[in-house]
Protein backbone atom coordinates (compact mmCIF):
# COMPACT_ATOMS: atom_id res chain seq x y z
CA UNK A 1 0.00 0.00 0.00
CA UNK A 2 1.78 3.34 -1.28
CA UNK A 3 1.97 5.96 1.18
CA UNK A 4 -1.14 8.13 -0.86
CA UNK A 5 -3.30 4.68 -1.07
CA UNK A 6 -2.75 4.71 3.11
CA UNK A 7 -3.10 8.09 3.72
CA UNK A 8 -6.91 8.02 1.59
CA UNK A 9 -7.63 4.64 3.51
CA UNK A 10 -6.91 6.72 6.94
CA UNK A 11 -8.92 9.74 5.44
CA UNK A 12 -11.92 7.35 4.99
CA UNK A 13 -11.86 5.37 8.57
CA UNK A 14 -9.74 6.97 11.10
CA UNK A 15 -8.80 10.10 11.04
CA UNK A 16 -6.22 10.55 13.68
CA UNK A 17 -4.10 7.79 11.49
CA UNK A 18 -4.50 10.09 8.81
CA UNK A 19 -3.28 13.32 10.68
CA UNK A 20 0.13 10.96 11.61
CA UNK A 21 0.25 9.61 8.33
CA UNK A 22 0.14 13.34 7.42
CA UNK A 23 3.04 14.38 10.03
CA UNK A 24 4.95 11.31 9.08
CA UNK A 25 5.20 11.74 5.32
CA UNK A 26 5.31 15.38 4.82
CA UNK A 27 6.34 16.99 8.23
CA UNK A 28 9.77 14.70 9.38
CA UNK A 29 11.40 18.27 9.28
CA UNK A 30 10.09 19.30 12.31
CA UNK A 31 11.75 19.81 15.51
CA UNK A 32 12.12 16.16 17.07
CA UNK A 33 10.08 16.88 20.15
CA UNK A 34 7.20 18.89 18.04
CA UNK A 35 7.38 15.94 15.57
CA UNK A 36 7.30 13.31 18.33
CA UNK A 37 4.46 15.31 20.14
CA UNK A 38 1.92 15.63 17.28
CA UNK A 39 2.63 11.62 16.13
CA UNK A 40 1.82 10.92 19.95
CA UNK A 41 -1.20 13.19 20.07
CA UNK A 42 -2.61 10.97 16.52
CA UNK A 43 -1.52 7.85 17.57
CA UNK A 44 -2.49 7.97 21.72
CA UNK A 45 -5.02 10.68 21.56
CA UNK A 46 -3.06 12.89 24.30
CA UNK A 47 -0.60 15.44 24.51
CA UNK A 48 2.99 14.26 25.76
CA UNK A 49 3.13 16.05 29.52
CA UNK A 50 7.10 17.19 28.83
CA UNK A 51 7.87 18.90 31.67
CA UNK A 52 6.22 16.08 34.30
CA UNK A 53 5.87 12.79 31.89
CA UNK A 54 4.40 10.25 34.05
CA UNK A 55 3.18 7.37 31.57
CA UNK A 56 5.57 4.66 30.51
CA UNK A 57 4.60 6.10 26.70
CA UNK A 58 5.38 9.58 27.64
CA UNK A 59 8.82 8.92 29.05
CA UNK A 60 10.02 6.34 26.11
CA UNK A 61 9.08 9.57 24.07
CA UNK A 62 11.44 11.81 27.11
CA UNK A 63 14.31 9.25 26.58
CA UNK A 64 14.51 9.80 22.73
CA UNK A 65 15.34 13.19 23.14
CA UNK A 66 17.58 13.50 26.41
CA UNK A 67 18.78 9.86 27.07
CA UNK A 68 21.12 9.43 23.94
CA UNK A 69 24.32 7.39 23.82
CA UNK A 70 26.53 6.68 21.48
CA UNK A 71 27.02 3.38 22.21
CA UNK A 72 23.21 2.80 21.87
CA UNK A 73 24.05 2.44 18.12
CA UNK A 74 25.80 -0.56 18.84
CA UNK A 75 23.09 -2.18 20.64
CA UNK A 76 20.60 -1.73 18.58
CA UNK A 77 22.66 -3.07 15.50
CA UNK A 78 20.95 -6.45 14.97
CA UNK A 79 24.36 -7.46 13.60
CA UNK A 80 27.31 -5.56 16.00
CA UNK A 81 25.26 -6.14 19.29
CA UNK A 82 25.93 -10.30 18.78
CA UNK A 83 29.70 -9.05 19.76
CA UNK A 84 28.74 -6.69 22.54
CA UNK A 85 26.02 -9.47 24.18
CA UNK A 86 29.17 -11.86 23.75
CA UNK A 87 31.15 -9.81 26.05
CA UNK A 88 28.63 -9.37 28.30
CA UNK A 89 27.55 -13.03 28.68
CA UNK A 90 29.58 -15.23 27.16
CA UNK A 91 29.39 -16.41 23.35
CA UNK A 92 26.90 -19.78 23.98
CA UNK A 93 23.80 -17.63 23.59
CA UNK A 94 25.01 -16.19 20.23
CA UNK A 95 22.82 -17.42 17.50
CA UNK A 96 25.56 -18.34 14.32
CA UNK A 97 25.90 -15.83 11.55
CA UNK A 98 26.22 -17.29 8.38
CA UNK A 99 27.22 -14.31 5.45
CA UNK A 100 26.81 -10.89 5.62
CA UNK A 101 26.61 -8.51 2.23
CA UNK A 102 26.20 -4.55 1.75
CA UNK A 103 23.24 -4.76 -0.80
CA UNK A 104 20.15 -6.96 -1.33
CA UNK A 105 22.11 -7.56 -5.00
CA UNK A 106 24.95 -9.30 -3.43
CA UNK A 107 23.22 -11.93 -1.53
CA UNK A 108 24.64 -15.40 -2.58
CA UNK A 109 21.56 -17.59 -2.37
CA UNK A 110 23.41 -20.74 -3.62
CA UNK A 111 25.50 -20.81 -0.80
CA UNK A 112 22.47 -20.76 2.18
CA UNK A 113 21.11 -23.66 3.35
CA UNK A 114 17.67 -24.98 3.08
CA UNK A 115 16.86 -22.94 5.90
CA UNK A 116 17.80 -19.68 7.60
CA UNK A 117 16.97 -16.42 8.31
CA UNK A 118 17.69 -13.29 6.77
CA UNK A 119 17.77 -9.69 8.40
CA UNK A 120 18.82 -6.49 7.87
CA UNK A 121 20.73 -4.29 10.55
CA UNK A 122 18.65 -1.51 11.40
CA UNK A 123 15.37 -2.70 11.07
CA UNK A 124 12.62 -2.59 13.35
CA UNK A 125 9.21 -4.34 14.61
CA UNK A 126 10.08 -7.08 12.36
CA UNK A 127 10.21 -5.17 8.89
CA UNK A 128 13.73 -6.05 8.28
CA UNK A 129 13.03 -10.02 8.86
CA UNK A 130 12.74 -12.59 6.42
CA UNK A 131 12.61 -16.20 7.29
CA UNK A 132 13.05 -19.62 4.94
CA UNK A 133 11.86 -22.91 6.02
CA UNK A 134 12.45 -24.70 3.05
CA UNK A 135 14.06 -23.37 -0.11
CA UNK A 136 11.73 -25.76 -2.45
CA UNK A 137 9.32 -23.20 -1.47
CA UNK A 138 11.18 -20.19 -1.17
CA UNK A 139 9.49 -16.58 -2.71
CA UNK A 140 12.94 -15.30 -3.95
CA UNK A 141 11.38 -12.58 -5.30
CA UNK A 142 9.21 -11.42 -2.10
CA UNK A 143 11.87 -11.33 -0.13
CA UNK A 144 14.18 -9.50 -1.98
CA UNK A 145 11.13 -6.45 -2.58
CA UNK A 146 10.72 -6.78 1.52
CA UNK A 147 14.50 -6.38 2.15
CA UNK A 148 14.70 -3.64 -0.44
CA UNK A 149 11.96 -1.64 1.16
CA UNK A 150 13.51 -2.47 4.96
CA UNK A 151 16.85 -1.47 3.37
CA UNK A 152 15.55 2.14 2.16
CA UNK A 153 13.48 2.65 5.50
CA UNK A 154 14.49 4.64 8.56
CA UNK A 155 13.22 4.14 11.53
CA UNK A 156 15.75 6.44 13.50
CA UNK A 157 13.93 9.23 11.39
CA UNK A 158 10.54 7.99 11.26
CA UNK A 159 10.42 7.79 15.17
CA UNK A 160 13.29 10.06 15.65
CA UNK A 161 15.01 6.92 17.27
CA UNK A 162 18.47 8.37 17.49
CA UNK A 163 20.29 4.93 17.93
CA UNK A 164 19.33 3.79 14.34
CA UNK A 165 20.15 6.63 12.84
CA UNK A 166 24.30 5.79 12.33
CA UNK A 167 23.60 2.03 12.37
CA UNK A 168 25.59 0.85 9.33
CA UNK A 169 23.16 -0.77 6.71
CA UNK A 170 24.12 -4.34 5.88
CA UNK A 171 21.94 -7.50 5.29
CA UNK A 172 23.33 -10.87 6.96
CA UNK A 173 21.98 -14.49 7.47
CA UNK A 174 21.59 -16.68 10.99
CA UNK A 175 21.32 -20.11 11.54
CA UNK A 176 17.58 -21.28 11.28
CA UNK A 177 16.84 -22.09 14.93
CA UNK A 178 13.61 -24.43 15.17
CA UNK A 179 11.78 -25.41 18.46
CA UNK A 180 8.37 -28.00 18.48
CA UNK A 181 5.45 -26.62 18.52
CA UNK A 182 3.87 -24.30 20.93
CA UNK A 183 0.95 -22.53 22.19
CA UNK A 184 -2.18 -22.92 20.18
CA UNK A 185 -0.27 -22.91 16.79
CA UNK A 186 -0.31 -25.43 14.20
CA UNK A 187 2.54 -24.12 12.83
CA UNK A 188 5.73 -26.23 14.24
CA UNK A 189 7.78 -23.55 13.47
CA UNK A 190 6.86 -20.65 15.33
CA UNK A 191 9.63 -19.74 18.08
CA UNK A 192 8.30 -18.09 21.02
CA UNK A 193 11.01 -15.16 22.34
CA UNK A 194 10.41 -13.81 25.48
CA UNK A 195 10.74 -10.29 26.39
CA UNK A 196 11.97 -8.70 29.82
CA UNK A 197 11.38 -5.38 30.33
CA UNK A 198 14.16 -4.08 31.84
CA UNK A 199 14.54 -1.02 34.05
CA UNK A 200 18.23 -0.26 35.50
CA UNK A 201 18.54 -3.71 35.15
CA UNK A 202 16.09 -5.31 36.83
CA UNK A 203 13.32 -7.26 35.15
CA UNK A 204 10.54 -6.21 36.12
CA UNK A 205 7.79 -8.57 33.88
CA UNK A 206 8.15 -10.12 30.71
CA UNK A 207 6.07 -10.56 27.59
CA UNK A 208 5.58 -13.45 25.44
CA UNK A 209 3.97 -13.29 21.81
CA UNK A 210 2.45 -16.53 20.49
CA UNK A 211 0.38 -17.60 17.69
CA UNK A 212 1.41 -15.12 15.30
CA UNK A 213 0.92 -16.40 11.76
CA UNK A 214 -2.73 -17.33 12.92
CA UNK A 215 -4.34 -14.79 15.82
CA UNK A 216 -1.75 -12.89 17.50
CA UNK A 217 -1.59 -12.76 21.12
CA UNK A 218 0.75 -11.30 24.20
CA UNK A 219 0.78 -12.62 27.56
CA UNK A 220 2.38 -10.29 29.84
CA UNK A 221 4.01 -12.32 33.09
CA UNK A 222 5.36 -11.28 36.64
CA UNK A 223 8.68 -12.40 37.49
CA UNK A 224 7.79 -14.95 39.37
CA UNK A 225 5.46 -16.20 36.09
CA UNK A 226 2.42 -14.99 37.45
CA UNK A 227 -0.04 -13.95 34.16
CA UNK A 228 -0.31 -10.33 34.43
CA UNK A 229 -3.91 -8.28 33.89
CA UNK A 230 -2.32 -5.97 31.58
CA UNK A 231 -1.71 -6.00 27.59
CA UNK A 232 -1.38 -3.85 24.37
CA UNK A 233 -4.03 -2.48 22.02
CA UNK A 234 -4.22 -5.02 19.03
CA UNK A 235 -2.56 -7.82 21.04
CA UNK A 236 -5.05 -8.55 23.81
CA UNK A 237 -3.60 -10.95 26.58
CA UNK A 238 -5.10 -14.60 26.17
CA UNK A 239 -5.45 -16.20 29.69
CA UNK A 240 -6.34 -20.02 28.51
CA UNK A 241 -3.85 -20.25 26.01
CA UNK A 242 -1.44 -23.36 26.10
CA UNK A 243 2.00 -22.00 27.11
CA UNK A 244 4.30 -23.44 29.15
CA UNK A 245 7.05 -21.14 30.95
CA UNK A 246 10.42 -22.92 29.82
CA UNK A 247 12.48 -24.48 33.02
CA UNK A 248 15.42 -21.51 32.13
CA UNK A 249 13.22 -18.19 33.00
CA UNK A 250 15.28 -17.51 35.88
CA UNK A 251 18.63 -17.95 33.41
CA UNK A 252 17.42 -15.54 31.21
CA UNK A 253 16.22 -12.96 33.66
CA UNK A 254 19.63 -12.93 35.20
CA UNK A 255 20.86 -12.47 31.82
CA UNK A 256 18.16 -9.89 31.03
CA UNK A 257 19.68 -8.11 34.44
CA UNK A 258 23.26 -8.32 33.24
CA UNK A 259 22.85 -6.81 30.04
CA UNK A 260 20.41 -3.78 31.11
CA UNK A 261 22.68 -2.59 34.10
CA UNK A 262 22.87 1.30 34.59
CA UNK A 263 20.40 1.53 31.56
CA UNK A 264 17.03 3.18 32.71
CA UNK A 265 15.19 1.00 30.51
CA UNK A 266 15.69 -1.46 27.88
CA UNK A 267 13.60 -4.69 26.86
CA UNK A 268 15.58 -7.88 26.33
CA UNK A 269 14.64 -11.04 24.10
CA UNK A 270 15.87 -14.29 24.59
CA UNK A 271 15.22 -17.36 22.28
CA UNK A 272 14.39 -20.67 23.93
CA UNK A 273 15.51 -23.62 21.33
CA UNK A 274 15.02 -26.73 23.22
CA UNK A 275 16.30 -26.16 26.35
CA UNK A 276 19.02 -23.98 25.58
CA UNK A 277 18.79 -20.07 25.69
CA UNK A 278 19.85 -17.34 22.67
CA UNK A 279 20.20 -13.81 22.55
CA UNK A 280 17.40 -12.38 20.19
CA UNK A 281 17.72 -8.12 20.44
CA UNK A 282 18.01 -5.32 22.54
CA UNK A 283 15.19 -2.76 22.31
CA UNK A 284 15.17 0.58 23.89
CA UNK A 285 11.23 1.63 22.65
CA UNK A 286 9.38 -0.90 22.41
CA UNK A 287 7.10 0.29 19.37
CA UNK A 288 8.22 3.16 19.52
CA UNK A 289 6.59 4.33 22.59
CA UNK A 290 3.42 4.63 20.47
CA UNK A 291 1.15 1.79 21.48
CA UNK A 292 -1.85 2.20 24.05
CA UNK A 293 -1.82 -0.32 27.11
CA UNK A 294 -4.89 -1.92 27.94
CA UNK A 295 -5.75 -1.02 30.33
CA UNK A 296 -4.78 2.51 30.22
CA UNK A 297 -4.19 2.11 33.98
CA UNK A 298 -1.13 0.28 33.18
CA UNK A 299 0.54 2.71 31.10
CA UNK A 300 0.91 5.31 34.77
CA UNK A 301 1.52 1.92 36.66
CA UNK A 302 4.54 0.53 34.15
CA UNK A 303 5.74 4.17 33.78
CA UNK A 304 6.41 4.08 37.54
CA UNK A 305 9.39 1.88 36.95
CA UNK A 306 10.92 3.98 34.72
CA UNK A 307 12.92 6.86 36.33
CA UNK A 308 14.25 9.36 34.42
CA UNK A 309 16.07 12.64 35.93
Amino acid sequence: MTSIVRGIYYLKHNRAQFCDSIVKNFFCWLPDKLYLSLRYRFQMGHWINWKNPTTFTEKLQWLKIYDYKPEYTKMVDKLAVKDYVASKIGKKYIIPTLSVWDKVENIDWDSLPSQFVLKTTHGGGGCGVVICYDRAHFDRDKAIKKLQISMQSNVGQSYREKPYLSVPRKIFAEKFMEESKVGDSSNKYELLDYKFFCFNGKVKFFKIDFDRFVEHHANYYSTNCELLSFGESGLEPKPDADIKIPDNIQEMIELAGKLSKSIPFVRVDFYNVNGSVFFGELTFYPASGMIPWTPNEADFEIGKYLRIK
